[in-house]
């Protein structure tokens, strides 16, 4: 059996079903505290789990389809950055690896393990990557900015590596690549960004920002 076949068998299903629960329960342990001290964190975990359904019912929502792969799509990259800009790096990296990894049981297309890597845990996860931009002004819209570039840049890498042959004739992979994927990428991101700093949208993830660290700091010192 391929890796393509195995990925869509039943038992591949379910490895990658188990990697996802791994995922998530990896979500509750990956707060600041360590050793003895380390709390198991339910609600993080819980909105982390619907941020990521609502990532994947978003991809569904198509405006565009690209015709080697790719569309821009409803916002479907803005909840991982909504689980980094609450949570942090570390949540958001292993909220965007499980996205990925729902999306390889959804909708694969694999032809290496490196792509299989590349384009799916590793791409997802590239989302989470913007923690360290999250406080301040304009977290959200930074954090985004620097996932959706994390993101890019790994498609750009799966395009020149695995696709390359694709490319129309004048372009090489590395132009093709670069090129084919920002038409998409960019697009959503544009979307997105706008969305995001209307002020009632932009006002009310601050306050639920402000309120989940309010109640975290409130519990830290409850305990």
């Amino acid at each position: 059996m391929n890796l393509q076949g195995f990925v869509e068998s039943r038992v591949g299903q379910v490895v990658i079903i188990l990697v996802i629960v791994l995922m998530l329960v990896l979500i509750t342990l990956g707060g600041k505290s360590k050793g003895a001290n380390r709390k198991v964190d339910i609600k993080a975990m819980t909105v982390s789990a619907l941020l990521i359904a609502i990532a994947m019912v978003l991809s569904n929502v198509k405006i565009f389809t690209m015709p080697q792969g790719g569309s821009i799509t409803l916002l479907s990259l803005l909840p991982i950055a909504v689980v980094t800009y609450l949570y942090g790096t570390k949540r958001g990296i292993i909220a965007g690896v499980a996205l990925g990894l729902v999306n390889l049981i959804f909708g694969p297309y694999v032809i290496h393990p490196a792509q299989l890597l590349l384009d799916y845990p590793i791409a997802f996860g590239a989302l989470g990557i913007g923690g360290a931009f999250r406080n301040g002004k304009n977290g959200l819209t930074k954090v985004y900015v620097v996932g959706v570039f994390a993101r890019y840049l790994c498609a750009v890498a799966s395009g020149i590596i695995f696709f390359g042959s694709y490319a129309p004739k004048g372009f090489n992979a590395v132009t093709w690549s670069v090129w084919y994927n920002i038409t998409y990428i960019a697009v959503e991101a544009a979307i997105t960004i706008v969305v995001i700093n209307m002020p009632p949208v932009k006002n009310l993830f601050e306050r639920i920002k402000n309120a989940d660290e309010f109640g975290a700091s409130r519990t830290n010192k409850i305990r």
